[in-house]
């Protein structure tokens, strides 16, 4: 018979929703990198510009891209993260200036998700005097600090992984034979687009196969229409 005491106290699951914040930026960067260089260098090859054409559109499109990426992350975080302080300001002046109406507040959201009124109200007192913000800003607003807004690690998650992702087309541009550079773009930005989904699902700990059939998917779509469009505009000058 096994020693109890040698046995674990708890069951710890493992939970990957902290990765979301970096995550998110990475694959959005990544995809966004792959996607928008690729079909920009389809649709100049399309449209029947030379190498120097190509490269130089790929090139401008991923410094471009990466700092936009940057840019658009950390403002949109920044906005988040400024929501989240004014929130947790209003909160404190409302505890500190309403006291039984928060702690009537916080009982209520515990009595609509499934506690009695009694055992409702004795969870409200307790998490009032240990944490009353955090009770508040967890069960009432939604934040938590399980994933906090982090601007500065966004922008450049965001950047890094949107030069890299258009680093892969941008190749191809540069090395494979211009007849056909279309195929070969597009060949090499669908291997690109499965594996990013492939390996931002295996990360977040989803299903694989799904995301990167989602991912590749529309990313064969934006190029299809870039490409036609490129074609009809080089046709038509």
């Amino acid at each position: 018979m096994s020693d109890l005491s040698d046995q674990p106290s708890a069951h710890e699951e493992p939970h990957l929703s902290f990765r979301t914040g970096w995550l998110r930026a990475a694959v959005m960067g990544a995809n966004d990198g792959i996607l928008s260089t690729a079909s920009l260098i389809a649709g100049v090859a399309a449209g029947g510009g030379d190498r120097i054409a190509i490269v130089l559109a790929g090139t401008a499109g991923l410094v471009a891209g990466a700092m936009s990426m940057a840019a658009g992350e950390y403002v949109s975080v920044s906005s988040q993260a400024d929501t989240e302080a004014a929130d947790a300001e209003r909160e404190r002046h409302e505890l500190e200036h309403n006291p039984e109406s928060e702690l009537d507040e916080l009982t209520s959201i515990y009595e609509f998700r499934g506690l009695s009124p009694d055992l409702a109200r004795k969870v409200a007192v307790e998490l009032t005097e240990k944490d009353a913000l955090a009770a508040h800003l967890r069960d009432e607003i939604g934040i938590t600090d399980l994933s906090p807004p982090a601007p500065v690690q966004a922008a450049l998650v965001s950047a890094l992984t949107f030069a890299v992702g258009a680093a892969a087309p941008l190749l191809v541009a540069i090395f494979a034979p211009l007849s056909g550079l279309v195929w070969w773009v597009g060949i090499a930005t669908v291997l690109s687009l499965a594996a990013l989904g492939a390996l931002g699902a295996q990360a977040g700990g989803a299903p694989k196969f799904r995301a990167a059939v989602r991912v590749v998917i529309w990313g064969v779509l934006a190029m299809a229409a870039t490409s036609a469009i490129g074609a009809l505009v080089g046709t038509t000058l």
